[in-house]
């Protein structure tokens, strides 16, 4: 655990900045999910915010920056023009690089830099924190856990990734939420490392699978937050890789294995689940196995905090979910398409499996994203496509997303497709989205699916719209 002293200095200083000096803040590349999450909660909390973003640049009519301005958050181009000596601080999405022109601008004004998960953790340190990691699911049950807190009258604050469909309005995305509790829930992302740097009054850790790292780097990131955790810690477990780590005292969660929060009689239908836990019957308006884990780590987790089992059953239905998870565009009984947010091997097995159940003749497109996660996941990417085409589907892999910056291009869709294809699936590649319009009538139903570009979205919203 951390030691008193450092606990108490962090706390005195959040507080110092927090409610005693209105802090400016620049964020640089505040479109991204991490990043907005943190600009509208610091602007819900009265400080003078400002950012810049690279896609704002290449598309100023982009819904989010419209969201900002209208919350009077100003936005600027990324050129460093909008920063100044009179900053207290730049805050970095980790995907700015060191040349961008916004941190060269910081550097010669003397403005302090943070980078995005540093800045967390500094927020962090002055509430009574609950740290949701995984490497698939955390957006969920983070959203979740957060909602639930609110619709059980705790005034949470949140800190997150995924955009809460409830929390979204017209000046907030659905990534933030400003109580009047001293409870803040936050996604602690291992993708950075920067998992390790929270100190958590409660953790829960969902899964741990091949994504950003190597399986065994993940895991020891994981034991290392275990140990920052003060309180009680919630982990999967039926996960055979969290079971091999070393935690003090976890309480489990569980759907295939016996542990302290084991589910009984479930039923998965189509758009939903319903299950009990301890003899308490509970709907989630969700379907597939996945969500109904991220549903149990957040009534392990407020059970142990204290919370009723029938008093969380009485608002969990209510939860509408986190979009791009599984959100539908059409569902008109003979053709289905939705747009979800899987890009590792895990979520990718776990959105086909909850497909496979529902529908045939399924055509998936696919866009990976990042030449460094992609080359790193190929083999598994390769695998868990091979394991879930029926003979029915498609799989349409389009081109690798690219954010700007430099990246290795040592890998391409054309490589997975070739591996796809040479083991008897059908794939091929995507040059172009419009190319699929005038081939629609081949296949019922359209998953699109890929983290990071949200453009995804309105691709199914198009296809939706050409199928009606």
């Amino acid at each position: 655990m951390r030691p008193p002293c450092a606990a108490l200095c962090a706390l005195c200083g959040f507080y110092l900045r927090i409610k005693i000096h209105m802090a400016k803040i620049f964020f640089s590349g505040i479109g991204g999910s991490g990043l907005s999450a943190l600009a509208c909660f610091m602007a819900d909390r009265g400080h003078h915010i400002a950012g810049s973003d690279r896609s704002f640049d290449r598309s100023p009519d982009n819904a989010l920056c419209a969201l900002f301005r209208a919350r009077g958050i100003s936005i600027v181009p990324q050129d460093g023009s909008g920063i100044d000596a009179s900053y207290d601080l730049l805050v970095l999405s980790t995907a700015v690089e060191d040349r961008n022109p916004d941190i060269v601008k910081a550097r010669e004004a003397n403005v302090r830099m943070l980078t995005r998960p540093q800045y967390l953790s500094e927020i962090a340190a002055g509430f009574r924190t609950i740290a949701v990691a995984g490497t698939s699911g955390k957006s969920t049950t983070a959203g979740l856990l957060a909602f639930l807190l609110r619709a059980l009258g705790m005034e949470p604050n949140f800190i997150g990734g995924g955009r809460v469909k409830q929390f979204r309005s017209a000046v907030n995305p659905g990534n933030s939420l400003s109580g009047s509790s001293d409870f803040l829930v936050i996604e602690a992302c291992e993708s950075d490392g920067s998992v390790v740097h929270y100190y958590p009054l409660h953790s829960i850790i969902t899964n741990l699978s091949l994504d950003h790292n190597a399986i065994e780097t993940t895991g020891q990131m994981f034991e290392t937050l275990g140990r920052n955790t003060a309180q009680v810690l919630v982990i999967g477990g039926d996960d055979r890789n969290l079971s091999g780590l070393r935690f003090d005292h976890p309480v489990r969660f569980s759907v295939d294995t016996q542990s302290e929060y084991t589910v009984e009689s479930v039923e998965y239908r189509s758009l939903s689940t319903a299950f009990s836990v301890k003899g308490v019957d509970f709907q989630l308006a969700l379907p597939g196995k996945h969500n109904l884990c991220n549903a149990l780590a957040a009534i392990a987790l407020l059970t142990e905090m204290g919370v009723g089992l029938r008093d969380i059953a009485g608002v969990l239905l209510d939860f509408a979910g986190v979009e791009r998870r599984f959100d539908i565009h059409l569902d008109n009984g003979r053709h289905l398409v939705i747009d979800d947010y899987a890009h590792n091997p895990h979520k990718i097995t776990s959105l086909m499996q909850t497909i496979t159940a529902m529908r045939d003749r399924v055509c998936y497109i696919f866009q990976p994203h990042g030449f460094g996660p992609t080359l790193l996941m190929k083999q598994e990417y390769i695998e868990a496509f091979v394991r879930n085409l029926r003979p029915g589907d498609h799989l349409m892999l389009l081109p690798i997303y690219f954010a700007g910056g430099t990246a290795h291009r040592n890998v391409s869709s054309e490589l997975l497709s070739d591996e796809i294809k040479s083991a008897g699936r059908s794939a091929e590649v995507l040059q172009e989205r419009a190319l699929l319009f005038d081939r629609l009538g081949e296949w019922d139903n359209y998953i699109v699916f890929g983290a990071r570009d949200d453009t995804l979205a309105n691709y199914a919203q198009d296809i939706a719209r050409r199928l009606q």
